[in-house]
Order: structure tokens, then C-alpha cells, then sequence
């Protein structure tokens, strides 16, 4: 018996009275996979609402990319490019409203300039004063599929604004200062016992393919007191801070071991630079079960990610802040705002999406770099209000 898929019509195409049916707003049509759409459809160069339906249905069903093609009338990459483009960037998932919203943005905005309207100054105002950055706001719109001008507009409307002595560059990261050449700035230096050097260090690490890869440095109150220790992973750029007493090295070995113990399990090494709070490493590399490793002197962008980390909350803590009246909430705020802040390397993704996507693929069986050789997960979770993971081995 062949088999027939349903379709509700959600909207009526322009070409709708060429076609050799007809139908009306919200109205059942039904087609065999053979021929789910009439020759007239399938020969126009851009897939219609109806066969995005089709797509989502078959996709549900399991059916492979070829069969879906071949029921749509269409080609098999045609179909691969239409997952690719109009997926939803969070999750993995295809939905045929979102993918439908995309395209129709696209069109809109192809071949003429996009207007900044009042409602997108108004929706670039509070995603700045949210923490992102004009790249961030324009690569958001992509995910989200809403319309939105270049982020070179949107910096020209911030850097018109500062000449008008408005307040809008504030929002940005660096204040509208300039950037300091890199390697400027001297990292940590002192004594560490057992060093062991990035040289050492498996080149799997620096292919950013699996998750628990971490980089770890601190961030310092004014007149040295005070100290923030900041922990980020390479693959999903998920950090952690935690606030410390001081600088000296125990302190700070107790703090990591706390922040990192529920996932354990899941992390390979962790790289440092040279300063001597980082003295009890073997410490930490035993309870944690990893390796750790330091950079080369003066060498800080070998921690590039944590160096980008740190500025990133120095937005929230600025340069002088008297480290004694930050509490631990307001550090947990910080790291939550991190952590679900889009990021360009993520394709605008935010870190705990990333992170979230790898948890999908782990659980649904799928072949994921989140894998560790240490054991094999179950019903991995990331309880994310509580910043802690749960897993069953």
C-alpha cells in the first residue's frame, strides 16, 4: 500500500492560481512521496513552505536526505544545503517555520540595503546593554533569523552617538579604547616544581575536538588584593570563576579542584602560565585525574582563549575594582552571563548551547567529541541553573 503524507497549508504561495490545484488558508492536502508537489512546483528554483513541511515530517520519520529528496522532487544536496542553512544553530534541529522565516529574511535583504530601523536601534540598545558586542547582535540575528543591519552600521551608529557625547560606546568591551599590541604584557613568573612544558602537551589539544581541553589564570584586584581565578575550555569556550583570598597557590589549587570536581571526568589538561600561584598543579593534575602543562615564557597567547576570557570580564569587573566588596553571587552572574553569551568562533552560539548540542549528539548516540576515554556516560545532564553536571556511568 503506498503510503500518503498530510500537509496542512500554513500560507498560499504567489504562485498559487498557476498551480493545477487549488486550496484555501488552512485547508488538508495530501500527496504520495512519488509526488508530493505538481511539475510546475518542482521546477521553481527555491523550496516552497509546503515542501519545508515535508521535510520536517520525513526528517521525524527518519528517512535519509536522498528518500526526502527524491519524494520532494528535488536534488539530495539541495536538501543538505537547506539543513545546513536553515537549521536551528542552537539545537541541531530542523523546523520548517524557523527555515521558512530564514529564507524569506534572505530575500528580503538580497540586492538592497537593509533600513536600521527604530525598532532595530531599539533591539541593538538592549542587546548592548545585555553585554554583546555589534558582531554578536548581527550574528545572533542569523541564528535567531531576525533582520538586522551589518555590524559595521551598527558600530558607525555607536561611534555617531559618542560624538553626539552619548553614552552607547559604553557598552562596548573596551569603552571605544585601543587595542594594546599583543604580548605586551608580562605573564606570571616564579618557581614551579615539576614543571611540565606545552611542548609535552598531546596535539589533540590544540585541535579544539573535544571538550574538557581547559586553560586557567587569575584575574587581580587592585593592589594586588584579591584575586579571581578564570577556567575556560577550548572546544565550547564554557568558563568558570571562582573568587580567591589571594594570589598564593593553595588557596587557588582548593578553588579549581571545587570548581572543576563534578566534571572530572569529563576533562583531559589543563595549561597555565608560569606564575607561581600555580605552584601546586601536581596537586591538582592527581585529584582531578589530568595532566597539566605551562606555557612558554612571555608566551601568553598560547592561552589565547583565557586571555580573550579575562577581557571579556573585565567588562563586568574593570581594572581597580576593589576585589572585598565583589561578592560570590555577583561572580556567579558574571560567569552565567559568559556562559550564555553568543560567540563569533560558536557561529554566534552561546557557550552552554555548544555545550548543551554536545550533550544532545552524546546521548542520542551519536559519534561527539565530548567523549572521554575515562568512562562511558549515560544520561549525561548540565543542570545549568546550579552550574553542575550529573551523569550515570
Amino acid at each position: 500500500m503506498q503510503r500518503h503524507y498530510r500537509f496542512e497549508i500554513i500560507s498560499v504561495s504567489r504562485e498559487r492560481n498557476s498551480l493545477p490545484y487549488s486550496t484555501e488558508w488552512g485547508k488538508s492536502c495530501y500527496f504520495t512521496p512519488s509526488n508530493l508537489l505538481p511539475k510546475s512546483v518542482v521546477k521553481m528554483r527555491h523550496l516552497t513552505r509546503e515542501q519545508r513541511y515535508g521535510i520536517s515530517l520525513m526528517l521525524q520519520e527518519g528517512k535519509s536526505r536522498k528518500d526526502i529528496a527524491k519524494a520532494i522532487g528535488v536534488s539530495a544536496s539541495t536538501i543538505s544545503r537547506e539543513l545546513r542553512k536553515n537549521c536551528d544553530m542552537r539545537n541541531g534541529a530542523y523546523n520548517y517555520e524557523l527555515a521558512q522565516r530564514k529564507y524569506e529574511t534572505r530575500i528580503k535583504q538580497r540586492g538592497r540595503k537593509t533600513v536600521f530601523t527604530k525598532e532595530m536601534k531599539a533591539t541593538v540598545i538592549s542587546l548592548l546593554e545585555e553585554g554583546y558586542s555589534p558582531e554578536q547582535i548581527k550574528g545572533r540575528s542569523n541564528v535567531e533569523g531576525f533582520a538586522m543591519v551589518s555590524h559595521e552600521t551598527i558600530y558607525r551608529w555607536i561611534w555617531e552617538d559618542k560624538h553626539k557625547n552619548g553614552t552607547l560606546h559604553l557598552n562596548l568591551r573596551r569603552k571605544g579604547k585601543k587595542y594594546n599590541k599583543r604580548g605586551n604584557s608580562l605573564a606570571g613568573r616564579g618557581y614551579i616544581p615539576n614543571r611540565v612544558d606545552i611542548e609535552d602537551r598531546p596535539t589533540i589539544v590544540d585541535l579544539k575536538e573535544r571538550f574538557g581541553d581547559l586553560e586557567i589564570d587569575t584575574v587581580i584586584g587592585s593592589n594586588h588584593k584579591g584575586a579571581l581565578v578564570t577556567i575556560n575550555d577550548r572546544l565550547t569556550s564554557k568558563v568558570w570563576i571562582r573568587k580567591l583570598s589571594g594570589k598564593d597557590a593553595i588557596p587557588l589549587a582548593l578553588k579549581t579542584i571545587e570548581a572543576l570536581r563534578p566534571i572530572k571526568d569529563l576533562i583531559h589538561t589543563i595549561t597555565a602560565d608560569n606564575g607561581k600561584e600555580f605552584a601546586k598543579h601536581q596537586e591538582i593534575a592527581k585529584e582531578l585525574d589530568i595532566s597539566f602543562y605551562f606555557c612558554k615564557p612571555y608566551h601568553s597567547w598560547e592561552r589565547g582563549a583565557n586571555e580573550n576570557t579575562n577581557g571579556l570580564i573585565r567588562q563586568y569587573i574593570p581594572k581597580g575594582t576593589d576585589f572585598s566588596e565583589i561578592t560570590d553571587e555577583f561572580v556567579s552572574w558574571v560567569e552565567n552571563k559568559l556562559n550564555n553569551r553568543p560567540r563569533k568562533r560558536l557561529g554566534y552560539l552561546t557557550p552552554n548551547e555548544k555545550f548543551n548540542l554536545l550533550l544532545t549528539n552524546q546521548n542520542s548516540g551519536c559519534i561527539c567529541k565530548l567523549n572521554s576515554p575515562k568512562i562511558k556516560f549515560q544520561n549525561l545532564k548540565y543542570q545549568e541553573h546550579h552550574h553542575i553536571f550529573t551523569y550515570s556511568a
